[in-house]
């Protein structure tokens, strides 16, 4: 019976260990990147393969109990759901930049902010002004003012290794912000009608825990129930469901205690980090990239002038909004460029900003209506995140290469 015991004990501290190991390896930008590449690619193979129709009677599959209105496609489910964790650890990762990090020196976070606010004012004018007058020519311009910060960083840690880390700091602190940008388009924009009752409920359980994180209680049964409840709620009042996730990582306590091994945002991000980028967003890019490229969904990114506009948004916009907001920043003197920073360095990272890919999928699919326009959206938002992510490379790998000649 002891032998017995022993074999279960070593079994299960192996299986813990592998599972130690698959996290961290999921917690590497490198590979998160990768695995929401591979997400889309496989998306784009299947709906456009004889297994097409499965792939969308999967996506349209409905599950989920509909006395709470919750009966949604498993599409829905990815967008409005499994998101919702991406969105938890976007802010904490907020968070964490506004109490500890380098949005806490004004100064210091003016050189990102002003940056993130020009690459989302320029591409949006971008795509206004290309597809002013074509139908729906008004509905597109939010879609090309995200960054995607998984992508991004995946493809500053593969092509800028060597680079110094500040610029690593600068994207980051970039994309945030950034993000905090477009959640608030999200919430603006996209709230058609609104059930008041439902917001008040759901503002209460975000308080409640936001009150119990300063009341130092740690028993995650509550934690989890009020966290769901604030999405159901948020959910049923109208608003975006996953404004829920970056309420609540907003709402955890960033610094630790003394005696405390780590403060619960350090826990909660180390927690939920693996499962979103091994989870949630590859789902969510299965379901949300699988464009049938038939009848021109290609070549209707130059036809269709607001896929035109979304896609030079994401390559041209970008590009020039986030050096025009930095330029303008220093110009003011309200910021400078981090020591051992140069101009291309940024130029190089202003490019990556144009993958805009998860936030820019789903700004897509609030905006706009299943059908072909929005399958030729997402195809710009797709190829114009592919090519500034490769732009960006050639840009980081110029720039280590002259550093080493240099």
């Amino acid at each position: 019976m002891t032998s017995q015991r022993r074999l279960r004990r070593r079994t299960a501290r192996r299986g813990q260990a592998a599972f130690a190991e698959v996290a961290r390896f999921l917690r590497t930008e490198q590979i998160g990147g990768l695995i929401l590449l591979g997400a889309a690619t496989i998306a784009l193979i299947v709906a456009n393969s004889p297994a097409a129709d499965a792939y969308e009677q999967l996506s349209e599959t409905v599950v989920g109990p509909a006395s709470l209105h919750l009966n949604l496609s498993l599409a829905t489910w990815a967008k409005d759901g499994l998101l919702t964790i991406f969105f938890v650890v976007a802010g904490l990762e907020l968070k964490r930049e506004l109490v500890v990090g380098e949005l806490r020196d004004v100064r210091r976070a003016m050189l990102p902010i002003f940056a993130a606010l020009g690459g989302m004012i320029v591409p949006a004018g971008v795509a206004l002004l290309v597809a002013i007058g074509a139908p729906g020519g008004t509905d597109g311009w939010a879609v090309p003012t995200a960054t995607d910060i998984a992508f991004a960083l995946a493809v500053l840690a593969i092509a800028g290794s060597g680079l110094p880390s500040s610029l690593r700091v600068f994207l980051l602190s970039l994309a945030i912000v950034d993000d905090l940008g477009a959640i608030l388009l999200i919430a603006a924009i996209f709230t058609a009608t609104l059930n008041v009752l439902a917001l008040i409920g759901a503002v209460g359980a975000i308080a409640a825990y936001a009150a119990l994180q300063q009341m130092r209680f740690r028993g995650w049964w509550l934690y989890l129930p009020l966290g769901v409840t604030a999405w159901v709620l948020l959910h049923a009042s109208g608003v975006h469901a996953t404004l829920a996730g970056v309420a609540l990582g907003l709402a955890t306590r960033v610094k630790g205690d003394p005696g405390e091994r780590e403060a619960p945002a350090t826990w909660l991000e180390h927690t939920l980090q693996p499962i979103s980028a091994g989870i949630c967003v590859p789902v969510f890019a299965f379901f949300a990239a699988g464009i049938p490229i038939k009848g021109g969904t290609l070549s209707g990114i130059f036809s269709d002038r607001v896929a035109l506009g979304v896609f030079l948004g994401l390559l041209v916009g970008k590009l020039v909004g986030v050096l025009s907001g930095a330029a303008l920043s220093t110009r003011l003197r309200l910021a400078e460029l981090p020591t051992g920073l140069r101009w291309r360095d940024l130029a190089a990272v202003a490019a990556l900003t144009g993958c805009g890919f998860t936030v820019s999928l789903l700004i897509a699919e609030l905006a706009f209506p299943a059908g072909d326009q929005q399958n030729r959206i997402k195809m710009a938002v797709l190829a114009g995140s592919l090519v500034a992510a490769l732009l960006g490379a050639a840009g980081l790998r110029r720039r280590i290469r002259s550093q080493a000649e240099g």
